[in-house]
Order: structure tokens, then C-alpha cells, then sequence
């Protein structure tokens, strides 16, 4: 079975940083210095980074900024410095684009590999506190303080014939009435959206319908939210510490069905504070939970029985992630043995102008070998290209004189090919203008014989008797 390792962060201090657990035995495997993250703050980017947005310290007007580490060698972390502070985050499931809310209620949109800017819209009217990308990447979900939840479509987003252009959301609902704390959409039907908030109440949203199929009430503030691999069960963690596992019945049969709390199926208690993150394990094995009493819980899905807990005593866990242990190994001192890593640029700080952008050319390849001295050095910019390219115009290289070499010689080749085509059409023509002048000149005479032929002949004695079809004869043979 595949090792995991369990991810953890805290919103307290920069210092609190990272903390990587071993899942099954709970050793302590890496400490990342440097992060504290907002809740829905940290994600793993196709399994090769680890990306997490920074807290804005109480008073500060200085911008946000979010730090992205490789997962082999998590001591070299990628600094962005964004305009303003950023929140949530998520990517797309192939890792291509990475999206981030803002407390303002703007939404930011890169493309990852080039780093650029794709778009910048304002999304809500209160600050961002959820940002999912659908299984399928074709919808952008965000939720806000003020309970209100918008769909957009990926294909807009990435429209980039104009910055400035008001985004047109397909679904906005105002069903909660407070903070959405949760957003989770099914991988089995991609149709199905389930929301949980600050207002005691999960909603299972069908996309097609733009309706509300479900609605579960609880007494408490439902912080977070997490489905199984299997999609049956639905786990609500609440302000207490609970966390109340319902069977998920997405069915449409019925619609704004709403049930109680005493309709759950079973409750989980192990934490003294409000729950703060729910996840499953890679396996499905597992369901880790974290909470505000700085502590994450394993739970074994077989008997629901805890069966270990993760001690931060940094601060709250705001944010958890579990990824495949062998991620964290360096990278292999064999050249046999040769990998690849997904390459990531420094994210744009500004939206780039829509001429800089139709100009800019990207030549880096989506993955680079892990073999290469140092990554770092793969995190090339735009700027660096077209400098490339100016060169190349300019003939400031080798390349360039060697390409235009190339090109001299190709012209010589076809020069010389026309030269033998246009002298073998020159022949031609004149073969066909020497026949010409030889018909014409033997026509005088043969009109001469056969005009002494008639003229001594026996039906007439002069021109005069010629019949009309001699002279068409004779018109044939003068055309011919």
C-alpha cells in the first residue's frame, strides 16, 4: 500500500510554517519555515507543489502574497507578490491554472506554466472566503462572507481578448444567510454542488435545474465539509467539534427536502474546537480531521474509532492536504532513472495589456527534468524570451547567422531550379515558332500548284468555273 503524508498549516505566525506527518505511524517527516495561511488557503499542485496563500498582518497595506514550494526540495519556495491580499485557492484538476479570492471580492486567474495573468474581475460584493474548480474543470465555484454563491464558466475565465471585461456568472444563489465555509462538487455527477455555511446548513445544488434538492439544518455553525471517494456519506464538522456523518442521497426525486439533526447517521467526537478542515486519505482508508484546539485526528472508516492525533502546537490548523509520501524523497543521483517535474513561473502582479499579451510568446515546455542543476532556474520569464527572439532578428547569435546561411543557400537552390525551368521553356518555344514559320511559307506555294491544276483542267478553262465546294477546298487547305 502507498505511503501518505499528512500536510498541515496554521494562520498564527510566518513562523508557524508547514508541518509534514507520516499518516500511519505519526512521525514528524518535514518542517517548512515560513507560512501561515488563511482557512482554504493551501493546496497541492498536481502532486509535485505545494501552494499556500499568506496571511495580511492587522493593519497592513502592503500587498498579499503567495509562496509556492516543490515538493522535492521544499526549502527553495517561489515568492509572489500579488497586488492585494489573497484567500482561497484552488487549481484545475491538470494543475494549468490556479485561481485565488481576495478579501475585496476579486477573483485572480494564472496560467501556471507562464505565470501570466489571465483575468482579474470582481466577483462579490464581500470578501471571498471558498474558490472550487468543478471535477471537470469547466466551472469556477466562489463563495463570500455575505453567504452568496456564484458559478463561472472556466472558458470565459480564460478569455483574454479583453482584461477588463465584466465576467458573466452562470448561477448566483443567496440561499445561506451567513459565511459559506464549504464548497465540494462530485466527481460521479457533475451536475451536483453541495455548499455548507456559517448559518448551520448544508445544500446539495443541482446546476442543471439551478435549484436546491437537499438542505440538512443542524443547531450548530457548519464549519467544514468532505465527501468519501465512494461519495456516499457527507461529513459536516461543526463549531463544537463535532462532525456529523449523513448518508449524501443526491437523488432528484424530491426537491428542497430539508432534514434534521437527529436524522444523522452517526456523530464523530474527538476534538474541543470548532473543526477547521476535513479531508480523506489517499486510500480511503482514513478521514483526518483538524481543529481550533491545534490538533488533527486520524479516523479509521472501518469502525469510526480515532486512532491517531497530530499535536501543532503552533497555532490552529487552518488547512490540510495529504499527498503521496514518496513526493517529499530529493531528487535521484541515478541519470538512469529520469523523471519529470511540472514547471511553474513567478506569478504576474498586474494584468499585462492586450497588445504585450497577442506579442508574448511562450517556449517552455510544460515539464522539465528533474536532473537539471538547479529548479530554479526553470522559473523563466516572458521577458527572457523575447529577448531570445530579439536576438534572433537581429542576427546577434550563431543561430541566427546560422539560419541565415541556411536560408541564402535554399534561395541559391531555388534560384538555379528556376533558371533551368525558364531555359527549357525558352527551347520550347522556339522549336514552336520555327514549325510555324515553315507552314506559312510552304502555304503561297501550294496554292500556286493547285491553281494551274484547275486551270488546265478538263470540267473548266479558267477560274471563273471554280464551284463553291473547290473554293471551300481551297480555303481548308490556305487555313491549314
Amino acid at each position: 500500500m502507498m505511503k501518505e503524508a499528512l500536510v498541515v498549516c496554521s494562520d498564527k505566525s510566518l513562523s508557524a510554517g508547514i508541518t509534514v506527518w507520516d499518516i500511519e505511524t505519526g512521525d514528524h517527516l518535514l518542517h517548512i519555515p515560513t507560512c501561515a495561511s488563511p482557512p482554504h488557503g493551501l493546496v497541492c499542485l498536481r502532486n509535485h507543489f505545494l501552494v499556500a496563500s499568506q496571511i495580511q498582518k492587522q493593519g497592513s497595506v502592503a500587498g498579499g502574497a503567495i509562496f509556492i514550494w516543490p515538493l522535492n526540495k521544499p526549502h527553495a519556495p517561489l515568492r509572489n507578490y500579488p497586488i492585494e491580499a489573497t484567500g482561497p485557492l484552488c487549481c484545475t484538476k491538470d494543475g494549468l491554472y490556479l485561481a485565488g479570492g481576495t478579501l475585496s471580492g476579486k477573483v485572480y486567474v494564472w496560467e501556471v506554466s507562464s505565470g501570466r495573468m489571465l483575468k482579474c474581475w470582481h466577483a462579490h460584493k464581500k470578501a471571498l472566503t471558498c474558490l472550487n474548480f468543478s471535477s471537470d474543470n469547466s466551472l469556477l465555484i466562489s463563495g463570500s462572507n455575505d453567504g452568496e454563491i456564484r458559478v463561472w464558466s472556466t472558458v470565459s475565465l480564460l478569455d483574454m481578448t479583453d482584461f477588463q471585461s465584466v465576467t458573466s456568472f452562470l448561477h448566483a444563489w443567496m440561499e445561506h444567510q451567513s459565511s459559506i465555509t464549504g464548497l465540494l462538487t462530485s466527481d460521479i455527477s457533475s451536475s451536483v454542488l453541495i455548499s455548507s455555511s456559517l448559518d448551520g446548513t448544508c445544500k446539495i445544488w443541482d446546476l442543471i435545474s439551478d435549484k436546491v434538492v437537499r438542505a440538512r439544518a443542524f443547531p450548530l455553525a457548519i464549519t467544514a465539509i468532505t465527501l468519501d471517494p465512494e461519495e456516499r456519506f457527507l461529513f459536516s464538522g461543526s463549531s463544537d467539534g463535532r462532525i456529523f456523518v449523513n448518508t449524501l442521497d443526491a437523488g432528484l426525486e424530491e426537491e428542497n427536502v430539508v432534514l434534521s439533526e437527529e436524522q444523522s447517521s452517526m456523530v464523530l467526537c474527538g476534538h474541543k474546537g470548532a473543526i477547521t478542515a476535513l479531508s480523506f486519505s489517499l486510500s480511503g482508508l482514513f478521514l483526518i480531521s483538524a481543529s481550533e484546539d491545534c490538533t488533527a485526528c486520524l479516523w479509521d472508516v472501518r469502525n469510526w474509532a480515532a486512532i491517531h492525533n497530530f499535536s501543532h502546537k503552533k497555532g490552529r490548523i487552518t488547512n490540510i492536504v495529504v499527498i503521496p509520501r514518496s513526493l517529499l524523497l530529493p531528487r535521484m543521483e541515478n541519470l538512469h532513472k529520469v523523471s519529470f517535474q511540472f514547471r511553474v513561473s513567478p506569478l504576474d502582479k498586474y494584468p499585462q495589456p492586450e497588445c504585450t499579451a497577442k506579442r508574448s510568446v511562450t517556449l517552455l515546455p510544460k515539464y522539465c527534468s528533474l536532473e537539471d542543476d538547479h529548479l530554479m532556474s526553470g522559473f523563466q520569464i516572458t521577458d527572457t524570451m523575447n529577448q531570445q527572439i530579439m536576438d534572433l532578428e537581429q542576427d546577434r547569435t550563431p543561430e541566427a547567422i546560422q539560419m541565415k546561411v541556411d536560408t541564402s543557400v535554399e534561395r541559391r537552390l531555388w534560384a538555379t531550379s528556376t533558371a533551368k525551368h525558364v531555359t527549357e521553356m525558352n527551347k520550347h518555344l522556339r522549336s514552336r515558332l520555327l514549325d510555324l514559320m515553315q507552314s506559312r511559307l510552304s502555304c503561297p506555294l501550294e496554292f500556286s500548284t493547285i491553281g494551274k491544276r484547275r486551270q488546265f483542267g478538263a470540267s473548266s478553262a479558267s477560274p471563273a468555273g471554280m464551284n463553291a465546294e473547290n473554293i471551300q477546298h481551297t480555303s481548308l487547305d490556305l487555313m491549314q
